[in-house]
């Protein structure tokens, strides 16, 4: 029957011809025969009747067409189509578009509209079409989504998966956040979806590994535009696997790569794994052991302090209540003599020091968490209203750390002061370094752990200590660890062109762990455990004045440094270190202001820290996976 149609087909067209005018003439609508009767030389029947047009009329479109003797007298005239007519959605897309601002129509890009077939999904089309006037646009057909998509997987980006099919945006200013932010969003639409990843045999975790990186973090948090996106290592449409000599990430190509963004690269800065997983132990095994033994660290410092803090809050929760109990039945305490009388304890030096610490790690905490923890909403709060962006927050971060090297550095001093230049101080280095007023812990410190201890459990008496508890030298200690693991890692990510001259780039893999871990660890307990100990205990609670001060009364210094004020009475210099006037109200009132700030800072970052990381957990297991 088809074949018959179409050997009758010029005859019929013939006939609908002659009859058509006659027809027109007396108002009825014109058969698109009739208008193929003239125009067959140009627009196939067959192919129009197939195409997505076919069951329209001619004049469906050409609506200005109503009268055909006057058309085919030529005294109509014919305007452009108006697609919009029907294709509303498509319309009220592309008026936004880059193609429209630079007025490029519907029939610009559907230039075959009589023979135009529905698309169907097929990517092959929509390359097809957009080749067409972007044929050179940087090797999109010999790259892995063009050949891919050639081949007919539909799962392979094709140039709608990036810029859609009508509502094409402007890119903008290159630096612009709105192109930056465009060079990394269109590529995780498809590896963001790990099932079309694994079933193309892609690599399943690049999104994720490219978020726990500094450039992941920053795009998370809101400013694309101070990082590397997905395109800037890939290129836009070259995208070739790493073992092609094309590839922009080859590693011959890669110096070349790095060096946009780092102009001081070497080959063996590029050694970096830019998507480096720490729990694949196969592939990456030196981070996943860094992993590792930072988790282990981690758990195993709060694990302990966090019982030794719990202890001490309910045995001094039961101590509070036996003396204030003792008071109700009449039994007086023990009589101290010029009990409220002020001693020194700490110097002007020892107490600026101090602050230089506070200072530093409320910069350092509050200018990195957000970045640590990028994935949480109050983390994206505070880079916005309290920073504006991270490149203030890493300006804030570094001046923290800046303070940091002062204030070891005049640690380094006081201790060198302390051990080779103290006149009253008797025996050699190795007496002052081991003796009772130094900070290097021994073999006393084992002996009032294991008190603390029998006084937690209700089999002992609480200890009294010498002038530094075993908790303050861990303290100090930490100080020294501290600035080895976050001060070395933190310099490395601060200078990496530097460090790339001479270690390979997998050194800032394992950086990253460490810095990121460690100001966990150092944020956690300090804001847990040292202000526990120093302020939260019951004995002390709200706050212990003395490091703002120096001063402390006399009953305290018995009740709490006991041996310390024994050995002084022995050596007859109690009355050295009487303060000869306390501090003023107006510096009270400012330093004591500020040292509630800062506790109130703390606890509030603790309890950020407590959600980003517990919520996760309740919610789908384990967060340090």
């Amino acid at each position: 029957m088809l074949s018959m149609f179409y050997r009758l087909f010029p005859a019929l067209l013939l006939l609908v011809a002659l009859a058509g005018p006659a027809a027109a003439e007396s108002g009825m609508a014109i058969d698109p025969a009739t208008c193929l009767g003239c125009h067959s030389n140009k627009i196939s029947a067959a192919a129009f009747a197939a195409s997505v047009h076919g069951k329209n009329a001619c004049t469906s479109c050409h609506v200005e067409i109503t009268d055909l003797t006057r058309h085919m007298k030529g005294e109509t005239k014919i305007a452009k189509v108006r697609c919009e007519r029907c294709h509303k959605k498509e319309n009220a897309e592309h008026y936004a578009s880059v193609h429209a601002q630079k007025d490029v129509m519907c029939a610009d890009c559907h230039t075959d509209i009589h023979t135009h077939t529905y698309w169907n999904k097929d990517k092959r089309k929509v390359v097809a079409k957009c080749i067409q006037c972007h044929d050179k646009e940087a090797g999109y057909r010999n790259s892995i989504h063009g050949k891919a998509v050639a081949s007919g997987n539909m799962d392979s980006a094709a140039c709608n998966d990036c810029h859609n099919l009508h509502a094409i945006k402007p890119l903008g200013d290159p630096k612009s956040r709105e192109n930056r932010e465009f060079h990394t969003k269109v590529c995780m639409k498809c590896h963001a979806d790990e099932k079309m990843m694994k079933r193309n045999n892609v690599f399943t975790v690049a999104v994720k590994t490219y978020m726990e990186s500094y450039h992941g973090k920053n795009y998370r948090l809101g400013f694309p535009e101070r990082v590397a996106g997905c395109a800037d290592c890939h290129t836009a449409h070259a995208v070739l696997p790493a073992k092609d000599p094309n590839s922009s990430v080859n590693p011959q190509n890669l110096t070349a790569t790095c060096a946009k963004c780092h102009p001081k690269a070497t080959p063996l800065f590029t050694k970096y794994y830019a998507h480096g997983e720490h729990s694949d132990r196969e592939k990456f095994p030196i981070l996943y052991y860094t992993f590792i033994a930072m988790t282990g660290l981690l758990i195993g410092t709060f694990g302990v302090f966090w019982i030794h803090t719990l202890l001490w809050m309910f045995r001094g929760f039961v101590e509070n209540r036996e003396k204030q109990q003792a008071l109700i039945m009449g039994h007086a305490e023990h009589h101290v003599v010029d009990g409220h009388k002020v001693y020194r304890r700490f110097k002007r030096r020892h107490i600026f020091l101090h602050l230089l610490v506070i200072v530093s790690f409320l910069l350092l905490s509050l200018s990195g968490l957000p970045l640590k923890f990028s994935d949480q909403h109050w983390a994206k709060f505070m880079m916005d209203n309290i920073f504006g962006n991270s490149g203030n927050a890493g300006l804030v971060h570094r001046i923290g750390a800046g303070i940091t090297f002062i204030y070891f550095s005049g640690s380094l001093i006081l201790s060198f002061h302390f051990l080779f230049v103290r006149k009253d101080l008797p025996g050699n280095v190795l007496q002052r370094l081991f003796g009772p007023d130094s900070l290097m812990p021994n073999f006393r410190d084992i002996k009032d752990v294991v008190g603390m201890v029998r006084w937690f459990i209700f089999r002992g008496p609480k200890p009294t200590f010498e002038r530094w508890t075993y908790w303050e030298k861990f303290d100090f200690i930490a100080v020294f660890w501290g600035m080895f693991a976050i001060g070395g890692s933190g310099l490395m990510l601060w200078f990496p062109e530097f460090f790339g001259s001479f270690l390979p780039g997998w050194m800032f893999n394992v950086a990253t762990i460490i810095h990121s871990d460690e100001a966990l660890l150092a944020t956690g307990f300090i804001f847990t455990v040292h202000f526990f100990n120093t302020h939260g205990r019951p004995e002390k609670f709200p706050m212990d004045f003395v490091i703002f001060n120096g001063q402390l009364p006399k009953h305290e210094f018995l009740e709490e440094r006991g041996d310390q004020w024994k050995r002084y009475e022995e050596l007859g210099i109690t009355e050295q270190f009487a303060a000869k006037k306390t501090s003023g109200i107006a510096y009270d009132f400012f330093v004591k202001s500020f040292g509630f700030f800062a506790v109130i800072t703390g606890l509030t970052l603790v309890v950020l820290m407590l959600y980003a990381e517990v919520v996760p957990v309740c919610r789908t297991g384990w967060r340090r996976e």
